[in-house]
């Protein structure tokens, strides 16, 4: 018992020194652990010292010096932080500049076309790729978009989206994309698919 009260009584020393640390950067934190351990003052000069409490010295009630934050309430406050942060970047938002101009020519080059989603689907093993079977008109092809992070592949199935469809064939994860779908990139990041305002034929030009 008597190795217990010393164990006891330094631990309390090393509080009470803490409590005079404390105070410049938590004073509330502070002056609540020397209400506790009834310490009526306290001085920098005495920071260090091992008899800050006297034998006998009678503590107060104790009582949590810090209250526990449940996981839901600092979720809460992140998104709290993450909400204003969008906020400000949408209150601040100003389009990229304009890139330099083309001759008009080089935009008919482009053969951009409006596609009805016969099929869409998952890559395996690619999380941002999603694999599109595209009624174009005249038939269908295959196109990989990388939007899956923006969109479930059953919100786009029997939805018309804008393609460009003579951009040259390339592999993705070893399926051949023959197009390219357009989006829209928000901001924050997001991606939205052009689509038509109102549903025209597969295969209809974009001019």
């Amino acid at each position: 018992m008597e190795r217990v009260g010393t164990i006891l009584n330094i631990s309390l020393q090393l509080v009470a020194n803490l409590a005079i640390a404390f105070e410049p950067f938590l004073p509330f934190s502070s002056q609540k652990l020397r209400t506790m351990l009834k310490m009526d003052s306290f001085e920098w000069t005495e920071l260090g010292r091992n008899d800050l409490l006297a034998a006998g010295h009678q503590l107060n009630t104790p009582e949590l010096l810090f209250e526990k934050l449940e996981d839901s309430v600092i979720e809460a406050q992140i998104q709290k932080l993450l909400d204003t942060k969008k906020a400000n970047e949408e209150a601040n938002y100003k389009a990229n500049p304009i890139r330099e101009n083309i001759e008009f020519d080089d935009f008919t080059k482009l053969d951009i076309r409006v596609g009805t989603v016969l099929e869409c689907q998952k890559v395996p093993k690619a999380d941002k790729l999603l694999q599109f079977k595209i009624d174009d008109g005249l038939e269908t092809r295959t196109i990989v978009s990388g939007i899956a992070q923006h969109y479930k592949p059953e919100e786009l199935v029997g939805k018309q989206v804008c393609f460009i469809a003579n951009l040259a064939p390339r592999k993705l994860k070893g399926i051949v994309s023959e197009g390219m779908i357009l989006s829209a990139e928000n901001n924050d990041g997001s991606l939205s698919v052009i689509m038509p305002g109102r549903e025209v034929k597969p295969g209809s030009e974009v001019k």
